[in-house]
């Protein structure tokens, strides 16, 4: 096996831990384990040549994110923000010592971490990249289940911030996919 694989192989191993599941076609997978395979898969599709840091990246963006409870931060914007910026240091931790485990030099494993921690969005390619990458991912699969839970005009909102975080590539793709109409005519709201 190749040291990507292996990489991907334990980080699967990790997600596969998750107790929160997604069910999918009446099947129930551990709900990190699907959600790295997920960000795999659409990077692959749409950024084939991207480096093995950036492929970590994907597959590692929530690694054993359920250790890390929403509900341990303070409420409001201030306690959210606060969680999600523990959140991209603990899982780029967690994916640089895998990748260390598994020969990856200190430098490339110090460059997967800062593109999971999101430093340097709109400026560093790989960073950028992955932000795409997550917001395609939640367009394509998390938005329908998002939008039923939430009222349109916080829908719409959400929907302006996802767009300005993507790249004029990311917002190009996001355009082609093959969406329900709803979520369609709510992105076209949202655009207007």
């Amino acid at each position: 096996m190749s040291q990507l694989k292996n990489v991907f192989h334990a980080i699967d191993a990790i997600n596969q831990a998750d107790t929160n599941t997604t069910v999918v076609d009446g099947v129930s997978h551990p709900k990190e384990l699907l959600y790295g395979q997920y960000m795999s898969a659409c990077l692959d599709t749409y950024w084939p040549n991207a480096s093995e840091q950036l492929k970590i990246a994907a597959r590692a963006q929530h690694v054993k994110r359920w250790q890390l409870k929403r509900a341990d931060f303070p409420s409001g914007k201030s306690g959210y923000l606060a969680w999600r910026k523990a959140l991209g240091i603990y899982h780029g931790a967690t994916a640089k010592a895998v990748m260390l485990e598994h020969g990856y030099s200190e430098e490339d494993a110090n460059a997967t971490a800062r593109i999971i921690r999101k430093e340097n969005l709109k400026s560093d390619p790989d960073t950028q990249t992955l932000e795409d990458v997550a917001c395609l991912v939640f367009l394509q699969y998390y938005f329908e289940a998002f939008a039923a839970k939430h009222k349109e005009e916080k829908i719409i909102r959400i929907l302006q911030l996802t767009w300005r975080k993507m790249s004029t590539q990311g917002q190009e793709i996001a355009l082609s996919l093959s969406l329900p109409t709803q979520t369609g005519k709510l992105i076209a709201q949202a655009l207007a």
